[in-house]
């Protein structure tokens, strides 16, 4: 394996560190919930402010990252989002109100608008037919932090407490900002696209041009579309399930474990698995990524809505259905990314991926105060039910809108990639 082989794999696994622990400390906050909630007093619509708090400001920040991912050092910025968030971190364990905890939590959401830069990098170390399971592998850092921060809300905060583990997450954000500084390079844009691999390219930066492009692509209109639905579900469910566990089926905290550890492993490998299936399809059809999609979201609806009406007595059955909801929720997630970066020009992914994170979490950010109004006016099972199933049923029908589309969107690029190949030529030959 040559040398510069080698080194964008350290790079995989420096960013794949980077969001476990990010995703960690993010998604800790679900299973703390019950003793947040007790310590401040509060209600599930308070608390459920809290949780839509940082993910309003990480969608405002989301266009504005995106902006600067591409016309700026993207390596760098990674840097400074990880001190963000090691720094903020520590800010919402140090203060002792409601008022103060719900402001400093909303400051969370700063780096979590960092992705796409992360991703966009990706996209310039490894070339389209094998991003799928590279954004898969990254993606498993999501349920994998969520059980390390579920390991900690259980196993660790009883003995030093919730503050004290927050303490300990920030603080590694603060070490991964080092690291990322000194240990990551940053990648020419579009050098890993096949008609430029074995060029020496300059360095594209956004352009208006290009990001009006974006809007043209058909493809993103449904993606935009999927992308706003998408997200309800995962909110309600990272912030609201383990609740829902606890004070509606009966679980306690050691049944919590064995029964979402097992589902939350699953759903890690869910996402590699979608990636590779969308890679595998997508070098026989173009559509090979939607179509994945599509399966994963009806599938994931489907599972869950069995799940949710089993009686609460029948926990081997509950845990069946929650294994095979696990298997198929994560599907779509790799492809979507993959899909975006392959009717998107180079140096504008970045803002192309923010926009659509953008749209996503205009209306999820909403997800968990809304699931906490349902719930206090009914129960938590209804309001798990009503959003998640009525979302993917969404996502489902905008993806076969993408599936009409995405074939002339693909082509369209890779003219464009060959244009730009043979600018490249004629500009080394001159």
């Amino acid at each position: 394996m040559s040398k510069p082989n080698r080194y964008r794999w350290f790079v995989v696994a420096i960013f794949f560190f980077f969001m476990l622990l990010h995703q960690s400390d993010k998604l800790l906050i679900g299973p703390l919930t019950p003793d947040i909630i007790k310590e401040f007093n509060i209600t599930k619509t308070q608390m459920g402010a809290v949780l839509t708090g940082a993910l309003i400001v990480g969608t405002i920040l989301y266009p504005i990252w995106g902006y600067l991912y591409d016309r700026f050092s993207r390596a760098k910025l990674l840097a400074l989002a990880s001190f963000i968030w090691g720094s903020t971190t520590w800010l919402s364990a140090i203060v002792r109100t409601y008022p103060g905890f719900l402001a400093t939590r909303a400051t969370t959401g700063i780096d979590d608008s960092s992705y796409p830069g992360l991703y966009s990098l990706i996209a310039d170390y490894f070339g389209p037919n094998v991003r799928g399971k590279i954004y898969g592998l990254l993606q498993l850092t999501q349920p994998i932090g969520y059980l390390v921060g579920m390991l900690l809300a259980l196993l660790l905060a009883p003995i030093i407490g919730w503050r004290s583990v927050f303490y300990i997450t920030g603080s590694l954000g603060l070490v991964l900002a080092v690291m990322i500084f000194f240990g990551v390079k940053e990648m020419p844009r579009g050098q890993a696209e096949p008609e430029l691999q074995d060029l020496e390219i300059g360095q594209y930066k956004f352009s208006w041009e290009a990001a009006k492009d974006v809007i043209k692509k058909r493809t993103m209109w449904f993606i935009f579309l999927q992308g706003f639905a998408g997200v309800f579900p995962w909110n309600v469910i990272t912030y609201w399930f383990f609740t829902y566990l606890a004070e509606e089926r009966g679980y306690d905290q050691n049944g919590i474990l064995l029964t979402m550890a097992p589902v939350i492993l699953i759903l890690a490998g869910g996402y590699f698995i979608g990636g590779a299936l969308g890679d595998w399809l997508f070098k026989r059809t173009t559509k090979g990524r939607i179509l994945i999609s599509s399966l994963g979201v009806l599938m994931g609806a489907i599972f869950l809505f069995l799940a949710l009406q089993t009686p609460v007595g029948a926990r081997s059955t509950f845990f069946v259905f929650m294994i095979l909801t696990a298997i198929f929720m994560p599907l779509s997630s790799p492809n979507v990314i993959s899909t975006v970066y392959d009717v998107t020009m180079p140096e504008v992914r970045s803002t192309a991926q923010a926009v659509e994170y953008f749209i996503e979490n205009a209306g999820a950010a909403f997800a968990p105060l809304l699931a906490g109004i349902i719930a206090d006016a009914y129960n938590l099972h209804t309001a798990i039910l009503a959003i998640c199933i009525t979302a993917w049923l969404l996502c489902f029908v905008f993806y076969l809108g993408a599936l009409f589309f995405v074939d002339g969107d693909i082509k369209s690029l890779r003219a464009q990639m060959s244009d730009r190949a043979a600018f490249e030529r004629a500009k080394q030959s001159a």
